[in-house]
């Protein structure tokens, strides 16, 4: 470890390790040192294995996120396991409104892919070890306590164990998570919409292949997603997230398995064939956070710390990687004409730069959840017309699916 950096980012998960892979290949030329703080132990590297897991936890990435990581040279070895969207069903429980997307027509190979956490985890973590570079440093396990400023740097107060230490840099980049305790210590308020709503999420089979289809089911008590997942011991497997009322969702994680299943069809139906198997159910509160500062001299908030999304559109993290490389590639300027990285007029330039990306995302999510709840019927018959007038109107599917796969927006540079 050492005593000063030029970054240090608080948070080495998916969104603090991406940031790092994008940082990787400018690091020695541009003479950067980083640093990245993580609770959890870094795993032993080793020949890099995997093997799905029935309860896995999964992520949608857009394909604008796939060009993200090919950029990044992780994707060929991203796509070992991931399963890819070619298909997306858009319907509305009880009503006639259908939408339909396919990757053939839309000329990608797939609408997106998903892909386990666990994996993604591991893929950046590799990448960022196989380098061997003496630029990145893992300080984990451990906890940063405090942030503060200097008269030219920032400080970074770190407990490992019961050993306090600190560390100065020029940025400190907070990507550790929606439940950043850290944010609230430094006072940075944010403003939140609950949705009075719970998603269930869990991994459930099917008695045939899903074909890579991806199912957006909306109804009367919330939307409903089943994303295809990698086949595991011989089960064809997707993912749900399945969104019922707060007064809900203690009744239904108390099913058993087979009442579960029983209640999925009754809301979902019979479009994906027989569900026959469903693992372990999880459970968490819907809102729609977002930090009122993003930014200040010296420090950047990324990712769920920074905004936290309603699932219903699979958004959040692809958001959340189009910041992660905005960031890195306006870093990499400022770095080559010998700006601090703090400087507060280069931070608000990079939020200025994705604001619109945030508001046009977060907004979309947002109108959508509210939309396809509300139950006035003149608004169901609205929002049905329009669901099918855009699965008639090909340039109009087109635009909607270049937005919704992240490709309505050029890459950075980040050479």
């Amino acid at each position: 470890m050492k005593q000063h950096y030029d970054i240090v980012i608080i948070g080495g998960g998916m969104v603090g390790a991406s940031l790092a892979c994008s940082l990787l290949a400018s690091a020695d030329a541009l003479d950067m040192n980083i640093a990245v703080v993580e609770s959890f132990p870094l795993p032993e590297q080793s020949e890099l294995s995997f093997q799905p897991s029935y309860d896995a936890r999964a992520t949608a990435l857009g394909y604008g996120s796939r060009s993200i990581y090919e950029m990044l040279g992780i994707w060929d070895k991203l796509s070992q396991h991931v399963s890819p969207i070619k298909d997306i069903h858009v319907s509305d429980r009880g009503h006639f409104g259908v939408t339909r997307l396919n990757a053939e027509q839309e000329g990608v190979p797939a609408l997106g892919y998903v892909v386990e956490n666990q994996w993604l985890g591991r893929v950046l973590l590799d990448h960022i070890q196989q380098a061997n570079t003496s630029r990145i440093d893992f300080i984990c396990p451990a906890e940063v306590t405090e942030v503060h400023y200097g008269a030219d740097q920032m400080g970074v107060t770190l407990k490992q164990g019961e050993t306090l230490s600190e560390i100065g840099c020029e940025l400190v980049v907070m990507a550790d998570g929606g439940r950043s305790s850290l944010r609230q210590d430094m006072g940075i308020s944010y403003t939140e919409t609950a949705y009075e709503q719970h998603a269930v999420i869990t991994n459930v089979s099917t008695d045939r292949p899903h074909n890579n289809l991806a199912y957006e089911r909306f109804t009367d008590n919330g939307p409903m997603a089943l994303l295809p997942l990698e086949n595991e011991a011989g089960y064809y497997r997707s993912a749900l997230v399945w969104t019922v009322p707060n007064e809900d969702v203690n009744a239904l994680l108390a099913l058993d398995d087979d009442a579960f299943i029983q209640r999925l069809h009754e809301r979902f139906g019979y479009r994906a064939g027989n569900f026959i198997k469903v693992g372990k159910r999880h459970s968490y509160p819907l809102k729609l956070t977002v930090a009122n500062e993003q930014v200040r001299r010296g420090l950047v908030v990324l990712g769920n710390a920074a905004h936290s999304l309603h699932p219903i559109a699979g958004q959040g993290y692809n958001l959340a990687l189009r910041g992660v490389v905005a960031l890195a590639a306006k870093l990499i300027e400022s770095r080559k004409q010998g700006v601090n990285l703090g400087d507060l007029s280069l931070l608000q330039s990079f939020y200025e730069q994705q604001s619109s990306d945030q508001d046009q995302t977060i907004a979309f999510s947002d109108y959508t959840m509210k939309l396809f709840s509300n139950r006035n019927p003149l608004l169901s018959v609205g929002r049905n017309t329009g669901l099918q007038l855009l699965d008639l109107c090909g340039p109009a599917k087109t635009v909607f699916a270049r937005s919704a796969m992240g490709l309505d927006m050029p890459l950075p540079s980040l050479k």
